[in-house]
């Protein structure tokens, strides 16, 4: 019982890395119903982005922390005005296609720019560990957890008492009877891509505070997770993709505790066949009948 609690711990920290990759696609497949698979390379240009800054610009972690939201935010409003807004009465599977082609161009142009050797990202805060009740937790763990649950709060906000996130809802539930009623689509949909952004950019920069090393191959794995994470919660819903976020992260930790680390990502896999065979819809999705 004392493992498995300490391993929850340990889940959390990295579920909730995961939980804020998973609330950008489900929203982006909310709003426009693309799977933005270039998603977890943003992760991963976030990451960078907070490297340079911590190591070569020498300020604090919180100014890296919102400094790569901001810049992951307009890198993700750039491409969807270059990549997606050009097919977007294209069919589905050309936007999926042209989202791969995203995601092995910002990977390799990262190599191909910057090497694609990893490197260990500076430690902005000491880690301290605290004993509480026999269970172990670093600060660091606690600083992840507390920021992503801090911005998953105020993306709930934004989306049910802004304006623009009103016009999200709406956009979502039928783009054309949202445009008719003075909404305009581009700026909904590229609000959405920035929100989005700016969580995969907090995402990488916790991450790299957290393992201590990033590469520009580092957001492969953790965006086909965070994707599970949002089907398994139920894609395009906000608490489901949080929600899948951390039992994902939380099954990851303890396959590694039973010494089946080999098999971590299968155990993801398997979640997700099962979750889809028994609700197809995901745990919070919405089942739709659609008239033929």
């Amino acid at each position: 019982m004392h493992t498995i609690i300490q391993q929850l711990i340990n889940g959390l920290s990295l579920g909730s890395i995961y939980a804020l990759l998973a609330l950008g696609y489900t929203m982006v497949y909310g709003v426009i119903k693309l799977i933005n698979f270039a998603h977890g390379d943003i992760y991963m240009l976030g990451a960078f982005w907070g490297y340079y800054v911590l190591k070569f610009w020498h300020l604090n972690f919180f100014v890296a922390l919102l400094t790569a939201m901001v810049f992951c935010a307009i890198l993700g409003v750039v491409i969807e005005f270059l990549a997606y807004r050009p097919l977007r009465h294209a069919p589905r599977i050309t936007a999926l296609i042209t989202a791969i082609g995203v995601s092995y161009l910002l990977e390799n142009g990262m190599s191909y720019l910057f090497g694609a050797s990893a490197r260990n990202f500076p430690q902005a805060i000491e880690q301290q560990n605290y004993h509480i009740g026999g269970f172990a937790i670093s600060n660091i763990q606690v600083l992840i957890l507390v920021t992503a649950i801090v911005l998953m709060l105020a993306l709930q906000l934004v989306i049910k008492r802004s304006k623009m996130g009103k016009a999200m809802r709406a956009v979502a539930v039928d783009q054309d009877a949202a445009e008719l009623m003075g909404i305009n689509p581009n700026h909904v949909i590229s609000f959405t891509f920035a929100l989005g952004s700016a969580l995969a950019g907090a995402a990488g920069v916790l991450i790299g505070l957290y393992y201590n090393t990033i590469d520009p191959l580092m957001g492969m794995t953790p965006g086909i997770k965070a994707f599970v994470a949002a089907v398994v919660g139920g894609i395009g819903s906000i608490p489901g993709a949080s929600l899948g976020g951390f039992l994902i992260g939380i099954l990851e930790t303890i396959v590694q505790a039973v010494g089946l680390s080999a098999y971590k990502d299968a155990a993801v896999y398997i979640v997700l066949i099962i979750i889809l065979l028994v609700m197809p819809s995901g745990i919070f999705g919405k089942r739709t009948k659609e008239k033929v």
